[in-house]
């Protein structure tokens, strides 16, 4: 069981905190020969897999090296077209790693406001009045929970879907938070969080939440 990431998103929507927890990691390199049995295609750009799953590469996978050098969105490590250079036969024989792309800065930022957006349509939706609006999302392969204060913070963890007790710690971070964050003399409302105390208390949380699923009392 693994938490894997955890976001703080202020009432306007904004997001002010984000801590990356466990990544795991599913990249799959492989060798290949002329001409390449996969469809390659630019996605946001990224070189992504359009056609031809094979050996744990999927659709949707990115392009992350080639012959061991980082690939920087389509480019290769020394600036080359990576289409253009898979397009090559005299650059075959290529190892080339395929694996998820690790969301930028941006991205975070976009999708965070995007689930705010969704948690007041969820609110609005309800046939009762008084909803809180989303609460938790589920996937196959991990769940979202999300906690709002009475002031309109979101508090969000990704964790996988067997993590038990996350609900006491999205509670247990909104204490984090409060005697961290909201007590620091340095710290204006609404904006990102950058105290040193308020994440090594949280990694300490998130890693006894792993441990020992809900937390007990007094903890």
């Amino acid at each position: 069981m693994a938490i894997f990431s955890v976001y703080v998103v202020n009432k306007a929507g904004g997001l002010i905190y984000q801590l990356d927890h466990y990544a795991p990691r599913a990249d799959t390199e492989k060798t290949f020969s002329f001409p390449l049995d996969l469809v390659l295609r630019p996605h946001d750009e990224r070189v992504v897999v359009a056609f031809g799953q094979r050996d744990g590469i999927r659709v949707g996978h990115a392009v992350l090296a080639i012959n061991g050098a980082e690939v920087n969105g389509r480019f290769t490590a020394d600036g080359k077209d990576v289409l253009e250079f898979l397009g090559n036969a005299a650059n075959y024989p290529v190892s080339i790693r395929f694996g998820r792309h690790r969301l930028s800065s941006n991205e975070k930022l976009m999708l965070a406001s995007m689930f705010h957006s969704l948690f007041a349509i969820g609110s609005q939706l309800s046939p009762e009045v008084g909803s809180s609006g989303i609460e938790m999302l589920e996937t196959d392969t991990f769940k979202l929970h999300c906690f709002q204060t009475l002031t309109g913070i979101k508090f969000m963890v990704l964790a996988d879907p067997r993590q038990t007790g996350i609900d006491a710690l999205l509670r247990k971070i909104y204490e984090i938070y409060s005697d961290f964050a909201l007590k620091n003399p340095f710290y204006s409302l609404e904006m990102p969080i950058r105290c040193e105390l308020f994440d090594q208390n949280l990694k300490l949380a998130l890693e006894a939440a792993e441990k020992a699923g809900p937390f007990g009392p007094g903890s």
